[in-house]
């Protein structure tokens, strides 16, 4: 599928600013709209939809028409190259957490509309953007690019997808809301100030996977960060022991599984195998690790053992824990006594 045929998902509110912040500047954008292949009538519309290219091509115009890579949001312009700046500031940092700060203090550099924030707490990363001047009609447009633009360049900096563990904004929903799962994979809520992203905050200490030659490459075509979601996801895997460590109990389908981590059931076992592991592997990993760790510290009979190492019978176990440690559980917790 090419560029141009893509699904048609970006709302025409997102348009409007546009050719809102163009007007503000006595700048035409109808030739703009033309070169995006975008017919002025839509502008009526306010249920249509363009592509992610057409979106990407009019961004493109009219930053470059405006000299304004921030496309009017600000009290000052953000001469091209702005963000470019941020990222070249960005590139040289050990981790994605230091990236990320470095990201935040040099925007806040950049204007005093807003301020960003990145912070951590009870092992989640919060990054939140904070107000200070009245936006007008521009404020859904800046607040979603801002933020949009942040994650897309924190999953390009460490090559890899980071699913979202909630989004919130401080507007009333719009007409358009069901387009934010695809800009923001994860729980959205309206009516909540500051605006603000979170995520595991594993990923910040995540090395950096790009360097110098990467960010000349990708400053050549950087709007599509903005719009295309990464599919690998570099920390899928503890993140999948971790929901089965939880309850190791439990039966975790793949459907069940897949839906508490905001994918399908196929793109699960999908990134799971391109990360060299499987569902199942990660499921007896728990379940071993689990009755190891109850045969050691308690004295629990082997069947409740069983039980609460996820098998519906202490048969299956005694078999499947002999093909883990070539021990029945019984003869391992005599071993584990024995050894101290």
């Amino acid at each position: 599928m090419s560029l141009h045929s893509g699904p048609a998902a970006t709302p025409i509110a997102f348009v409007q600013a546009i050719v809102y912040a163009c007007q503000q500047a006595k700048l035409d954008p109808i030739p703009l709209l033309q070169q995006a292949q975008i017919a002025p009538s839509q502008l009526e519309n306010p249920d249509a939809r363009i592509t992610a290219w057409q979106f990407e091509r009019l961004s493109d115009l009219a930053m470059r028409a405006l000299d304004d890579e921030a496309l009017g949001w600000f009290e000052r312009r953000l001469p091209w190259g702005s963000y470019g700046m941020l990222a070249r500031a960005s590139i040289s940092s050990p981790t994605l957490g230091v990236a990320l700060q470095r990201w935040c203090r040099h925007h806040n550099l950049l204007t005093e509309a807003i301020a960003l924030k990145l912070e951590t707490r009870d092992g989640l990363a919060s990054l939140s953007l904070t107000e200070r001047q009245d936006l007008g009609l521009l404020r859904e447009f800046c607040l979603v690019s801002v933020l949009r633009n942040a994650h897309g360049v924190a999953c390009w900096l460490i090559d890899s997808r980071i699913p979202l563990q909630g989004v919130q904004f401080p507007l009333a929903a719009p007409a358009h809301q069901e387009v934010y799962p695809l800009l923001f994979p994860g729980p959205v809520h309206w009516g909540s100030s500051p605006a603000c992203l979170r995520f595991d905050a594993r990923y910040l200490n995540l090395p950096l996977a790009r360097d110098e030659a990467a960010l000349r490459q990708m400053l050549q075509r950087a709007l599509p960060l903005t719009v295309l979601q990464y599919r690998r996801d570099r920390l899928l895997v503890q993140r999948v022991r971790q929901v089965l460590a939880a309850d190791p109990a439990a039966h975790h389908s793949a459907e069940a599984l897949a839906l508490r981590l905001h994918l399908s059931p196929r793109t699960l076992h999908r990134q799971l195998k391109e990360e060299g592991a499987s569902l199942q592997a990660l499921k007896d990993e728990a379940r071993r690790e689990r009755a190891i760790s109850l045969l050691h510290r308690t004295q629990r009979p082997i069947k409740q053992v069983a039980h609460e190492s996820g098998f519906s019978n202490d048969k299956s176990f005694i078999r499947a824990f002999k093909v883990w440690t070539g021990q029945s559980p019984a003869e391992f917790r005599r071993s584990a006594r024995q050894g101290g």
